[in-house]
């Protein structure tokens, strides 16, 4: 199994405030979707909550949560990573979607890091983890100006962890 992250977040690395997004980049939407469908996602039960308790389509959903009641319609419940990373094991890619615990967590074990970098700083509450460079190799990027449909400029970076 090949673990990535999947996040946008910006120069201060920001990607939250109040359980929701800050921006709204179309392009960055479709990134997303292009990315996971088909695929198996895990995230953390706020950002379950965040996508309005319910599942995304064409995705296999893993959500973490130390509630031990938790039910989440359409997904699967877990009570910690090592235990969604199991329960995923046979996929060839799963994708980590957030939040910031979750990242923060994951980011030991993820092979493959796709990140928006959205060009503006936020006020926010929640931000992804600060990650090594060197042990990672900048294998892609692709600059996308602010247009009509687009507030913000931002760039798609693919990392990917050194052998």
């Amino acid at each position: 199994m090949i673990l990535k992250a999947i996040v946008a977040y910006a120069e201060n690395r920001v990607i939250g405030k109040n359980n929701d997004l800050i921006w709204h980049l179309p392009d960055d939407l479709k990134h997303f979707k292009s990315h996971t469908a088909g695929k198996t996602i895990i995230m953390g039960r706020k950002t379950w909550d965040s996508l309005g308790g319910r599942p995304l389509p064409n995705r296999r959903h893993i959500v973490i949560t130390r509630k031990k009641d938790f039910v989440a319609k359409g997904a699967e419940v877990t009570h910690s990573l090592e235990e969604a990373i199991q329960i995923a094991k046979a996929e060839e890619e799963v994708y980590i979607v957030g939040g910031a615990q979750i990242y923060a967590l994951s980011m030991p074990m993820i092979d493959v890091l796709e990140i928006t970098e959205v060009h503006a700083a936020f006020d926010g509450d929640a931000y992804f983890p600060t990650f090594n460079t060197a042990n990672f190799e900048l294998i892609s990027q692709h600059y996308h100006p602010t247009d009509e449909n687009h507030q913000f400029s931002f760039t798609f970076k693919t990392w990917v962890r050194k052998a």
